[in-house]
């Protein structure tokens, strides 16, 4: 046999034998509406984070998957905060349905900028309506909470800096609108801010806008963050997140990974913040994409790219007691956009390219199934999987014609997760609607997330 034959005959054995050990290793799913399916992730509830990932922003079975898990952990074992990478002032509007609270000042607001289905979508409308029957029975102290953990909004975090003082301090109110007043231009636009502090024909807002974070820090530290209604954690995570989201947009103009490495420290020091106010019993579960929950250490965009993320600090931070779980699909349909701000569409997934995480997944057989990575476990597929290959990572865009540059990166996948979820096929996510409604109509979906 000449020796290019061989070695794709030797490359086709290999390939076959991983999937083999892959199924042998790999526990099925049932379906998501059985309990059995949440049952299977209790060996993880004795984290203090869990981080639930997702291969793509526009898939069904990973928002459906996680909510079943979420509920799992909320019900049995104490788990009291759910992460979203979403931004801090939109997931306000969550939570006070989660928790029967009045709606925030421009609540109507919520997720309604690019890209809204991210959020803004049944399957993630139906865990809401859980939680809110779950909390309805409970005292405040026994409640579960909806948390952003993102950096984008900076409209709504200055509004609620603001509020807060006019509220509280009248006077250090005239101080925040002053101090603001410097960013106010371009908070609708705030990539523009960027754009014109990097070209040097305007000043940064740096100093103003950190004074304003390191005034509110200290007024949580001297109220002990007894604030019964969250009200001072709420002003205060959002002058941190006026803070670093102006910080995050000047450090995007000058490329490389400052600007990722910003964004998801962010995320981090809102996640132990809000574990901090919680206190010391306060267990969290963070849904986020497979790039931020993934250990960016075990990725190119480590090793290659020098960014950190979200798993990798909670690793660091936490050990054993962070359990990071990623989730992959082979073929199916998504919800998504061609390019940023462009509508929503839904497209056919391709299937997983050879030497991929998802042809292996793939080449397992079984429809839907639980990988444990975590160390002493199967220590045969840990080895196995602790090559590099690539993976995919859609976000809210999708360009299936330059597949393989747009969307694939390498990662050793035992070392990146502490568990991988499997659905062979999946299907897009069901948007919400967000056109606003005529002043004579009205309708659940015109008033989300309050009118359900």
């Amino acid at each position: 046999m000449p020796d290019i034959a061989r070695h794709v005959e030797e490359a086709r054995s290999v390939r076959g034998g991983l999937s083999a050990l892959l199924a042998a290793r790999a526990e099925p799913l049932p379906e998501m509406d059985d309990p059995a399916f949440g049952a299977l992730f209790d060996r993880f509830a004795d984290a203090r984070v869990v981080l639930l990932g997702e291969a793509s922003h526009g898939t069904s079975e990973f928002y459906c998957a996680r909510a079943a898990i979420t509920r799992r952990l909320i019900e049995r074992h104490g788990f009291n905060v759910v992460g979203l990478e979403a931004d801090w002032p939109d997931a306000r509007v969550l939570d006070a349905r989660a928790r029967h609270r009045a709606p925030p000042p421009r609540a109507a607001d919520a997720f309604r900028r690019f890209p809204t289905w991210m959020w803004r979508n049944r399957e993630f409308d139906q865990f809401l309506e859980w939680l809110s029957d779950h909390n309805r029975s409970r005292g405040p102290a026994g409640q579960a909470g909806i948390y952003g953990l993102d950096l984008y909004n900076l409209a709504a975090s200055m509004r609620t800096v603001i509020d807060y003082l006019d509220r509280e301090d009248p006077d250090a109110a005239k101080v925040a609108r002053e101090r603001y007043g410097c960013l106010t231009p371009w908070a609708e636009q705030p990539a523009a801010y960027g754009h014109l502090t990097l070209s040097g024909r305007y000043a940064g807002c740096e100093g103003a806008v950190n004074a304003m974070l390191r005034e509110m820090l200290q007024r949580s530290l001297h109220d002990g963050g007894g604030d019964p209604e969250e009200a001072l954690l709420d002003a205060t995570q959002s002058a941190r997140l006026v803070a670093d989201a102006e910080a995050y947009y000047r450090a995007m103009y000058y490329g490389g990974a400052e600007s990722w490495n910003l964004r998801d420290t962010h995320m981090f020091e809102t996640l132990q913040a809000i574990l901090e106010a919680k206190g010391p019993d306060a267990k969290a579960v963070v849904w986020a994409h497979n790039s931020h929950i993934g250990d960016a250490r075990a990725t190119e965009m480590g090793a290659v790219r020098e960014e950190l993320n979200i798993g990798q600090l909670c690793r660091e931070a936490y050990g054993q007691a962070a359990r990071l779980i990623g989730f992959g699909a082979d073929s199916g349909t998504v919800a998504c956009a061609s390019d940023w701000d462009e509508p929503v569409e839904v497209k056919q997934l391709r299937p997983g390219l050879p030497d991929s995480v998802e042809r292996l997944s793939h080449g397992a057989g079984i429809s839907r199934f639980l990988l444990d990575l975590r160390p002493g476990v199967h220590e045969d597929v840990r080895q196995a999987l602790a090559d590099p290959r690539v993976q995919r990572f859609i976000g809210v865009i999708y360009r299936p014609e330059t597949e393989r540059w747009s969307h694939y990166a390498e990662a050793r996948l035992s070392e990146q997760f502490d568990a991988w979820v499997w659905f062979d096929e999946t299907r897009a996510v069901s948007p919400l609607e967000t056109a606003a409604p005529a002043p004579d109509e009205g309708g659940a979906e015109d008033t989300w997330p309050f009118g359900v």
